[in-house]
């Protein structure tokens, strides 16, 4: 375009200094604009930041409890642990939470219990999301393959394994037996050590995420891109692994955190039923088993565990709930 008569000439330099500031505004206006909504949603429920403090706090004193512990929680105070009856002493100045009933310190017997029932917790809930989202997807995406028998001389014979019908039948089969029963029964059997009560607990526990996972990759394998990746030829171990498991990352990280929580509370059950982590080792629910007969005289040796695993499943299910309404697109707003 022609310059009009009188117009000064203008300045190329100022030209390109608003042409680069428009470029930076718009730069950030498309990045707060595409800012992940997840993060945003997150960030603004209460229940996340909750949530996330408790799980930090609890699990760093777990990992930390050798520094943090005042005592060995396997050592007894036989005189400065007991009264003069042989009873637990209360909170004083040598023992901030008191001693159970060998002369243990009890802080330290409650931080070092965090660690056996956070790997017990986490280790199986881990394992049961592996083999229920294994099952689950596995289950709905193989449904009844054909393998093809080929004989010398002869003709080829065709033999439908129903894969889909088999696992869903197992998953039922699980599922029908009461979940703490069975767990109790196995331990009863093998006997209670602290790998066996991870295996234990994931083995009885791992068939709602398997319903769940199968629930969703049967809605997903009808999708047109899923037909679509078939009809090119993609195997069906790489459709599996590169386009279903993705949409089903927001389920597992869901399940798996709220996972946790249910397991703490599984594994305190069979420590306090007995047939948990074996003593010495310090356990939530093994402490309430061992001082349950010290409830009425000194409620603060039971109390005090239940107060943990209180905690840490409030913990894990406020963070859980939080994420689910993260991942859900209606709370996107």
């Amino acid at each position: 375009m022609g310059r009009t008569p009188g117009q000064p000439p203008r300045d190329p330099r100022r030209r390109v200094t608003v042409d680069v500031q428009a470029l930076r505004v718009d730069h950030e206006v498309a990045f707060e604009r595409g800012r992940p909504r997840f993060w945003r949603v997150l960030r603004r429920n209460p229940a996340f930041w909750i949530g996330a403090v408790g799980v930090i706090v609890i699990i760093g004193l777990a990992i930390f409890a050798p520094l943090v512990a005042p005592y060995d929680p396997d050592h007894q105070f036989r005189r400065e642990g007991l009264n003069s009856h042989g009873d637990p002493v209360g909170p004083n100045a040598m023992f901030a939470l008191g001693t159970d009933h060998l002369g243990r310190d009890y802080l330290s017997r409650l931080l070092f219990g965090a660690r056996t029932s956070l790997t017990v917790g986490i280790g199986a809930n881990l394992l049961a999301t592996m083999i229920g989202v294994t099952v689950g997807a596995v289950a709905a995406f193989a449904g009844t393959p054909r393998i093809v028998l080929r004989r010398r001389g002869g003709k080829a014979t065709r033999i439908a394994i129903p894969v889909e019908s088999i696992l869903m039948r197992i998953t039922d089969a699980v599922l029908s037996f009461p979940a703490l029963l069975l767990a109790i029964a196995l331990v009863a059997v093998l006997g209670p050590s602290l790998p066996l009560v991870i295996i234990v607990i994931a083995s009885v526990l791992w068939t709602g995420i398997a319903r769940i996972v199968y629930g969703r990759v049967v809605v997903i394998r009808e999708t047109e891109f899923i037909l679509a990746a078939r009809a090119v030829g993609v195997h069906e171990a790489r459709i599996l692994a590169r386009h279903v498991m993705p949409h089903l990352l927001s389920i597992i990280v869901v399940y798996a955190t709220l996972g946790i929580a249910s397991t703490v509370l599984f594994e305190a059950t069979l420590s306090f039923l007995g047939v948990g982590v074996p003593p010495p080792a310090a356990s939530w629910g093994g402490m309430i088993f061992e001082h349950i007969g010290y409830y009425k005289s000194d409620p603060r040796v039971v109390i005090l565990p239940g107060i943990a695993i209180m905690a840490t499943i409030l913990s894990f299910n406020l963070l859980g709930d939080a994420l689910a309404d993260a991942f859900d697109p209606h709370s996107w707003r």
